[in-house]
């Protein structure tokens, strides 16, 4: 009995090691394997160079009822936020002008940061390796007290293209994908034949984890951990050559991940290594409900100069 037990504390020990080992394989790559960019050195737009006349033309081609459906969050004072992340407004009521049409004013004074809460675009100078940026951009050399002199998200402008939704949960039959699930590349392949859908090139691909039904119900569930896609799925992801990627949690990718020495991997895999943006705490439970699977995208972020992001309000029309 003695042997079959240990050979059976082996198995196990060794499939455990095997799956720290294939989690712990990634690692950044060197500058001088990332860089330049594919988009050319001192490229400062990275997936947004898709941005065309084709890729406007593209997702227009996709509008057939003219039925826009809003994918942003509401902003307001009670919203999950992470970490010391804040976003507090204060109604700033002015003064009755004195002629006789009596016009009055109100005003707010918001105090938030404005770039990382609620809907929210990731810019390339929110994530590093060590200290350098997308295409080798280095902190040092370009970030200033008053934002970024290179890689701003004021750069990156419109983006209107074909999107594509990807219903991960729908796949588990579920509404809600486990606490920290990992989503792979099988589920991504399988959902999106399920859908009869393939991904193009500049394509926003959105993906419905069912985190969001957390928003504003369990927000210190939300904030907490979250299922999303891993390392080996956010390359995948980057080889179909996306405009963005987006999904309904705070962090697109699994949180924590897997291997619990890295942290957030695919943040740096889409923003440092591929120049891919990510887009996060999407409402998808409308889209989601009406099965729209293909749709014209269309976002602009703010022109915050220098600014490592920007809250956002996207919309999908069909």
């Amino acid at each position: 009995m003695r042997p079959i037990v240990i050979g059976i504390a082996t198995v196990i020990a060794f499939g455990w090691a095997s799956v720290t080992a294939h989690a712990q394989s990634w690692r950044p790559p060197d500058d001088n394997q990332r860089c330049p960019s594919k988009w050319g050195a001192g490229d400062e737009r990275g997936s947004g160079n898709h941005m065309k006349p084709e890729s406007v033309l593209r997702g227009v081609r996709l509008i057939r009822t003219g039925e826009v459906i809003e994918l942003g969050q509401i902003l307001h004072g009670s919203i999950p936020v992470f970490g010391t992340r804040r976003f507090d407004m204060h109604i700033k009521r002015t003064f009755m002008n004195v002629p006789s049409n009596r016009r009055g004013s109100n005003e707010e004074i918001v105090i938030t940061e404005l770039g990382q809460v609620g809907t929210q675009l990731d810019g390339f100078t929110h994530q590093t390796i060590g200290d350098s940026l997308y295409n080798c951009f280095k902190v040092d050399a370009i970030a200033t007290r008053t934002g970024f002199t290179k890689l701003g998200i004021e750069k990156v402008g419109a983006l209107i293209t074909r999107g594509v939704l990807i219903d991960v949960a729908a796949l588990k039959g579920v509404d809600i994908l486990p606490d920290t699930y990992e989503i792979t590349v099988q589920d991504l392949q399988q959902a999106l034949q399920r859908q009869g859908m393939t991904l193009q090139p500049g394509d926003a691909v959105i993906l419905h984890t069912g985190w969001g039904k957390l928003w504003g119900t369990d927000n210190a569930r939300y904030v907490k951990t979250c299922p999303g896609i891993g390392v080996a799925a956010a390359e995948w992801l980057a080889r179909q050559d996306p405009m963005l990627v987006g999904a309904d949690n705070w962090p697109v990718e699994v949180a924590p991940n897997p291997d619990p020495e890295i942290s957030l991997p695919v943040h740096q895999i889409m923003l440092v290594v591929n120049g891919i943006h990510i887009l996060e705490n999407l409402k998808l439970d409308e889209i989601v409900a009406k099965r729209a699977w293909e749709f014209a995208f269309v976002m602009q972020p703010l022109k915050i100069r220098g600014g490592t992001g920007s809250t956002v309000a996207p919309i999908a029309i069909r």
